[in-house]
């Protein structure tokens, strides 16, 4: 249970209601985090809308990379929430998940491409703390996906350790997107 309560639904304004509305649609259930910020009805649309576009936003990348790097960020942060919702997005997006049990293994393992232990590195480098990132490292990322990739790269680990320890933060754990290795969310 969260350190503050999600808002439930008869007690929100109308535009919390309806993003309440659009989120369930969209993935079966309304993410505890935003309910959360409910309380906060301005920074919780500000959020919404920023989430949204930065989705929009970052196609440079393939998919595979960027996905697995959030993931790892979370893994790496610690976020239950993050990781649980992070699977569900990566199952509907047709990715692999059964190999995201391997993901601290990623330097050695076969399953993971070049360019996603690049990005796995990156993304360690840059949850680390004090951060651990290198010209060197930037540079090689830079070669591999161009700099607005770099940009991209950059952009989806930074938010996604903010949302994690943000998360982290009000104690928001997993909601139950997955299960193992199945999705309760019914695929799109």
């Amino acid at each position: 249970m969260p350190r503050i309560p999600a808002v439930p639904a008869g007690e929100a304004g109308f535009l919390t209601k309806l993003l309440y509305r659009f989120t369930r649609r969209r993935y079966g259930a309304v993410p505890e985090p935003f309910a959360v910020m409910a309380h906060h009805p301005a920074l919780m649309r500000s959020a919404g809308v920023h989430e949204m576009l930065a989705e929009r936003a970052s196609k440079v990348l393939p998919a595979n990379v960027r996905e697995i790097a959030v993931y790892r960020t979370a893994v790496r942060i610690g976020c239950s929430w993050c990781v649980d919702f992070g699977t569900m997005l990566q199952k509907h997006g047709g990715l692999d998940i059964e190999r995201l049990k391997h993901v601290d293994a990623y330097a050695t393992s076969e399953l993971f491409s070049r360019q996603e232990r690049l990005a796995l590195a990156y993304a360690d480098a840059m949850t680390s703390t004090p951060l651990q990132v290198t010209t060197e490292q930037v540079a090689e990322l830079e070669r591999e996906f161009g700099r607005k990739g770099v940009i991209e790269l950059t952009y989806q680990i930074a938010l996604e350790n903010m949302r994690a320890r943000t998360y982290n933060a009000l104690e928001i754990t997993d909601q139950g997107f997955t299960s193992g290795d199945a999705c309760k969310v019914p695929l799109p």
